[in-house]
């Protein structure tokens, strides 16, 4: 027992590492500007593959909640099922057919309605922590974090793919506030450095780091808000909260059904953007051989248990069971080798 305890210590100690290494080098990419050379490979065909096949990954993820499934439970929890229901469909309902605070505040107002159906007939009441109220943030909470060089690719894998989500983020969101994809090789750099701030910190205080989301977009379509000053104020109090661990206690208490239900929501915009993305200049024998090829591979291995691969190098394993990123990657590779005829023939002219 205390050796199981002891190895998994130790493997908090080396994702604290982990998390320090990938911040360092997403600001590298940053500071550098080689982040921003990867917004080429990202033409709205694999920004739509890239965000189709996100919200295949998460919406699995998000039913099995709203079912009440976990690792505990293995049978659907239906009346908890029929509570998540009614705040998929009031999110919905607040975002598309009111204006005004109702759309601006319709995630919150589903998540409120959808809490209290929740104490009312699964009888769940959110008890407040005994902790005290004031909390300071802990450094390296598992201990000295760990080097080992195994951790090295793991970061490089890790930074590549965050690179992926902020392009996919940017491009989704600039699409949703200007009408179409818009972004610039120094907001990507800049995203680049901010989110390798990001994990350092998160490494450094022993938290779960922030990861940037395409679903961020959806949240904006459906509330319909698209300044940046709610998102400022909404940040820095979420970092008061943090001092505040019975709040924090009070607010992890949203059952789980009401969350994913509420997030699930904000997909149906996502996916949206992605099928856009997909048919944004038409749908040629090219455009959608690319299409299904890495629809098919990307969506066919998230349905494989990494088990699976458990032969496999660690490094290997963790890129041939990520579909998003090989899905991804795949459309990158088949875009890139695969010109488009007629563009080559004005090249030639």
């Amino acid at each position: 027992m205390g050796s199981t305890g002891a190895a998994g210590l130790e493997a908090l100690r080396m994702l604290e590492m982990g998390m320090i290494l990938t911040g360092v080098l997403l600001i590298l990419f940053g500071v550098f500007k080689i982040s921003g050379k990867v917004i080429s490979y990202f033409t709205p065909l694999v920004t739509g593959v890239f965000l189709t096949l996100l919200t295949f990954q998460l919406s699995g993820t998000f039913l099995q909640g709203m079912f009440g499934l976990s690792d505990q439970v293995t049978t659907a929890q239906l009346d908890g099922f029929l509570i998540a229901m009614v705040t998929f469909i009031a999110v919905l309902v607040f975002s598309n057919f009111f204006n005004g605070w109702v759309k601006s505040y319709a995630v919150l107002l589903g998540i409120g309605l959808g809490w209290i159906l929740f104490v009312m007939f699964k009888d769940s009441t959110t008890k407040l922590t005994t902790q005290n109220w004031l909390s300071m943030p802990e450094w390296f909470a598992w201990g000295t974090p760990q080097f080992d060089w195994s951790i090295v690719p793991v970061a490089v894998l890790t930074g590549l793919i965050l690179l992926s989500n902020i392009v996919a983020s940017l491009s989704a969101a600039t699409e949703v506030i200007e009408g179409k994809s818009n972004f610039s090789v120094s907001q990507m750099n800049r995203g680049s450095f901010m989110l390798g701030v990001n994990h350092g910190i998160s490494g450094i205080f022993s938290s779960v780091a922030v990861v940037p989301l395409a679903s961020s977009a959806g949240f904006i379509q459906l509330t319909g808000e698209k300044r940046k000053s709610p998102f400022m104020w909404a940040s820095m109090l979420l970092i008061l909260v943090a001092f505040f661990p019975p709040i924090i206690s009070f607010l992890a208490g949203i059952p789980s059904p009401v969350a994913n239900a509420a997030l699930l929501a904000t997909f149906v915009q996502l996916m949206g953007l992605g099928l856009r993305n997909l048919f944004a200049d038409g749908l040629d024998h090219r455009r959608l051989t690319i299409i299904t090829i890495s629809l098919l591979l990307g969506s066919g291995l998230m349905f494989i248990p990494s088990e699976a691969f458990a032969e496999l190098p660690g490094t290997v394993r963790q890129v041939i069971s990520n579909g998003m990123l090989v899905g991804t990657v795949l459309a990158v590779f088949l875009e890139q080798i695969w010109k488009n005829e007629d563009r080559n023939k004005q090249a030639s002219t």
